[in-house]
């Protein structure tokens, strides 16, 4: 980080960015592994991290249009602050269900915390043009995703941890009290670091809340189809699938290399370092402009890798428990599918927001938010229909992966042709060059959609 992102309010962004992804991915990741083999196991049926996948994903899709609007209307410090105050209380609640051992209630905690997240995320990529220079876009977005990564690392190791603590799979008696402890401490450290936000001023107090969450996304996809941003948001939400799909595949590898759940969370670990690492690199590479000509470079990396997780036998070294499995060729896979992640969404998050115009950037954001969580939603359906048709063999829906990646690819790049996006500069391509560069994203497509 240089220039203006080594500044107290970007640093209280990313910090309180990394508690609210380290708290959603232990809840998740607990919930996860006891669904697959823990106490729960078999109470959501073959695939049931599919289940737990869609409470997670489904308030953000039903939530980021009113998110939009409050971020467009209120200062952006202000609602972090209350959501951050809000997630005490719910963590409390995810605690109370794993002490008492009810999945429904611990269920129903996660619907709440994606709820209190998904009023974040607006705030949280609509604050980051008000935080940093234009010129810092792209370093500031792989600055937040390099340290969300991290979080994820930290939040799906604590939850192997966790889960092998609670509930061991020896079927000895577990630390029920540990979730409640964990979740409550890290949701205490968000909101201490939403405290040190630098004031940000508020958005147009004459907004006046439209309470249909489907016209604030109908109304600002009408609005991005006049632009190439549309094509750009369908294209960040389309990583989402690939993601959700890979992200439940993961976790099973508990059967596939025949490993425990801690173990299992070195394999989630190695994804979200690689993705954080990808994300630098991609922002480190821009420099002061956008880059979209690395979207394509990421995308075939991920039909790569993709391909290699499903095609070549896993294989571990002969070491100890966790050095085996950071050792393994799925490790070095997983980490190469995680690098060119980063090169895939970084242009894409950055052209986002500098195209969003500045009094709809919220609801320009909620909408992208919605499009993503959408997405993941469909990943979880897909993954829970199509799970038990792959057997003991879970790693092969890497095959289907690789070839979603590979029709999403040709397809978006077809539909960005003749734009400059995706082979030139963002900030010198001719035909975008006055959407991007003087601010007014209602430029009409070069030619005709």
């Amino acid at each position: 980080m240089s220039g203006s992102l080594f500044q107290r309010g970007f640093l209280s962004l990313i910090a309180t960015q990394f508690f609210g992804a380290m708290n959603d991915n232990v809840l998740k990741g607990i919930l996860t592994f006891m669904v697959i083999d823990g106490a729960w196991a078999g109470n959501l049926g073959s695939g049931g991290q599919g289940i737990v996948g869609i409470c997670f994903t489904i308030p953000f899709i039903l939530l980021s249009g009113y998110a939009g609007q409050l971020a467009d209307r209120h200062s952006k410090k202000t609602v972090t602050t209350w959501v951050k105050i809000l997630e005490i209380p719910i963590v409390m609640l995810a605690g109370l269900g794993f002490w008492l051992g009810n999945l429904w209630v611990t269920l129903a905690a996660l619907v709440a915390l994606t709820c209190q997240s998904s009023f974040f995320g607006p705030a949280k990529y609509g604050m980051i043009p008000e935080l940093v220079d234009d010129s810092q876009l792209s370093k500031a977005n792989g600055s937040i995703n390099m340290m969300t990564n991290v979080a994820v690392i930290v939040g799906t190791l604590v939850a192997g941890v966790v889960s092998d603590l609670y509930a061991p799979q020896d079927g000895a008696a577990g630390m029920v009290w540990l979730p409640i402890i964990t979740l409550f401490l890290i949701s205490v450290g968000g909101l201490v670091s939403a405290l040190f936000l630098t004031p940000l001023q508020p958005g147009d107090r004459n907004l006046k809340y439209n309470l249909n969450p489907l016209h604030t996304y109908i109304d600002a996809i009408g609005e991005m189809s006049k632009t190439r941003l549309l094509m750009v948001m369908m294209a960040w939400g389309y990583f989402y699938l690939l993601a959700g799909i890979a992200l439940f595949i993961v976790p099973e590898y508990t059967v596939v290399l025949g490993i425990n759940r801690a173990e299992a969370s070195v394999l989630m670990g190695v994804l979200g370092v690689a993705i954080g690492i990808g994300c630098a690199t991609a922002g480190f590479i821009s420099g002061n402009q956008i880059q979209p000509k690395l979207i394509p470079i990421g995308a075939f990396g991920l039909i790569l890798f993709f391909t290699l997780l499903a095609a070549v036998p896993p294989w571990m070294p002969d070491a100890g428990p966790m050095i085996r499995v950071a050792l393994s060729n799925v490790s070095f896979f997983i980490l190469g599918a995680g690098f060119f992640a980063g090169f895939y969404i970084i242009p894409l998050q950055a052209l986002l927001q500098k195209m969003s115009p500045d009094d709809e950037r919220g609801r320009f954001l909620g909408t992208a938010n919605a499009v993503s969580f959408t997405f993941m939603t469909i990943a979880a359906l897909f993954y829970w229909a199509i799970r038990p048709a792959f057997g003991d063999e879970p790693q092969n829906i890497f095959y289907v992966s690789a070839a979603l990646m590979a029709a999403g690819a040709a397809f978006f790049l077809w539909r960005l042709r003749g734009t400059g996006l995706v082979l030139g500069n963002a900030n010198e391509s001719p035909s975008e060059k006055p959407a991007v560069e003087t601010g007014n994203p209602y430029q009409p497509p070069s030619e005709p959609e």
